[in-house]
């Protein structure tokens, strides 16, 4: 899928892929499975591969780390990072539910 679009469509996700993320979003803090859990459940469908190889690095990471990730204490490495943290953030603070493509567009 390289070269796909910038925006954001939804696709019909690999079931494995779904379960090594719903994996990988199980955390030894409730909050960050929370957050975690509610960003895949609406957003995975949507990603693009490059969204997806960011959120596979941030869930790579410590839940310390993660936590200050989330909570704006830290910054991703890069712009897709960036990103998915900013629609989590906004997300975990808000009812509305911006699409990864509107966010995109706010950057």
């Amino acid at each position: 899928m390289t070269g796909r679009s910038h925006e954001a469509q939804d696709h019909r996700v690999d079931p494995r892929l779904s379960d090594r993320m719903r994996w990988r979003c199980r955390r030894g803090m409730l909050e960050l499975d929370l957050v975690l859990n509610a960003f895949r459940e609406r957003h995975l469908a949507q990603l693009d591969d490059a969204r997806i190889e960011a959120f596979t690095a941030i869930l790579a990471r410590t839940d310390p780390e993660l936590l200050d990730l989330i909570m704006g204490r830290s910054e991703g490495l890069d712009a897709h990072e960036r990103e998915l943290l900013h629609l989590m953030r906004s997300e975990s603070c808000n009812d509305t539910h911006p699409s990864p493509r509107a966010v995109a567009k706010e950057s």
